[in-house]
């Protein structure tokens, strides 16, 4: 894996910046950057199959979140090994994969003796104990571009002893799996916690910075901490790393969460909003074309604010038009709001699968955006103007 820096944002105390991301053997011609990690379960997003990730934008839609802990137990890894790694099983050669063991709200920690550690996380066959050696052969089967270090992540509220043990722990796992590995660190992401503790924050970013790994995972977000408190947190981090290096963060899934990250200089996130989203019957209609018409087009009522609208409403029974008018993913040339809300009445899969088509399509185009943004040396003017129409479009829905 290789990632290089191409442009920088860095007026007043915006760290905006974007790249390109290269991976062996996929996506071979990069993937720019600010990107989103699509979620998956067990490789694939939860509604889309194998052959409609075609209709999403290439290579926008190569890069795929995955976590270890879902193989566990099944499939063995002598038969995922034996396949050729999680694109060959899936049938996705020219996707990216990055490996991320985040899937509970806190790990809890277990020390046997004096030299064994491991943590306890929720599974798909229930919590179980995990450690660096049985997390390094998963690893090893799934044969992902980038795999994040175990990580000891704690909730916002936990702060003083346990919190510095958290991050001692991660640091631990991270040499620990390191050792482990055959390439020595070279796609490996080095996991930085400290929950909502400045002085931890930065001490672990200190310490992670000194390993040999290709890039850095920040960790312990959306955990519990105040969108106020993150800038300093994210700036305790980034100012203890190098510039030519990959900067990951989970836990920021809505716009202008992302944005926030942005200018804090980070470069991947990943984000279950789509997901919840898809799950609840919205789909996405936010303007990611101009701002100076946000929402103009859009009539706004009780199952539209301007920024989503939700297809279970019984005013959409009738609505023979696209989700959004302009739109070119698969979902919008091919099927209309007054079938999607048949499909949801009627409690049909292919309704959360266009749903997740069109709001993945749409949430990309969003980043494209933001690069876009970045490129013309404009994006602290985009990202105000961004959350100010966001905000127009809220005050005038709520008063619907």
């Amino acid at each position: 894996m290789r990632f290089a820096a191409k442009a920088t944002m860095a007026r007043g105390n915006g760290k905006a910046r974007a790249g390109v991301l290269y991976g062996r053997g996929s996506c071979d011609n990069g993937v720019e950057t600010p990107a989103l990690l699509l979620t998956t379960r067990k490789g694939l997003p939860s509604f889309i199959t194998p052959d409609l990730m075609q209709s999403l934008p290439f290579p926008d839609s190569c890069l795929l979140l995955t976590s270890p802990l879902h193989f566990m137990e099944c499939p063995p890894t002598r038969t995922i090994s034996s396949i050729g790694g999680l694109r060959q099983m899936l049938g996705l050669p020219e996707s990216f994969f990055v490996a991320v063991p985040r899937d509970c709200i806190e790990s809890l920690p277990t020390i046997e003796g004096t030299n064994k550690l491991g943590a306890s996380f929720e599974t798909p066959s229930g919590r179980l104990l995990v450690r660096p050696e049985k997390y390094m052969e998963i690893i090893s089967s799934l044969k992902p571009n980038l795999w994040a270090s175990l990580a000891d992540e704690v909730p916002a509220w936990i702060i003083g002893k346990r919190n510095k043990a958290s991050v001692d722990r991660t640091v631990r796992w991270l040499d620990e799996c390191i050792a482990l590995d055959p390439y020595g660190g070279e796609e490996t992401l080095g996991a930085i916690v400290g929950g909502s503790s400045i002085e931890e924050r930065a001490r672990c970013a200190k310490e992670v910075a000194e390993r040999n790994v290709t890039g850095y995972w920040l960790g312990g977000f959306g955990l519990g901490e105040s969108m106020e408190e993150r800038p300093a947190l994210f700036n305790a981090v980034v100012e203890n790393l190098p510039e030519d290096k990959l900067r990951y963060a989970s836990g920021l899934g809505l716009p202008e969460e992302i944005l926030q990250g942005v200018a804090a200089g980070i470069d991947l996130f990943d984000s279950s909003y789509i997901y919840h989203l898809t799950l609840g019957g919205l789909a996405l209609v936010f303007p990611i074309d101009t701002f100076d018409k946000a929402g103009s087009s859009l009539m706004r009522n009780s199952a539209n604010d301007g920024t989503k609208i939700n297809l279970r409403a019984t005013i959409y029974r009738r609505d023979d038009s696209p989700i959004l008018e302009g739109c070119v993913c698969f979902t919008c040339q091919k099927h209309t709001r007054a079938y999607i809300h048949h499909l949801l009445n009627v409690h049909e899969m292919l309704a959360q699968t266009l749903l997740e088509i069109h709001n993945t399509h749409h949430y990309l185009g969003f980043f494209r955006l933001i690069r876009r943004a970045i490129a013309c040396g404009n994006f602290d003017i985009f990202r105000q103007k961004f959350i100010e129409s966001r905000r127009e479009l809220f005050v005038s829905a709520a008063m619907f």
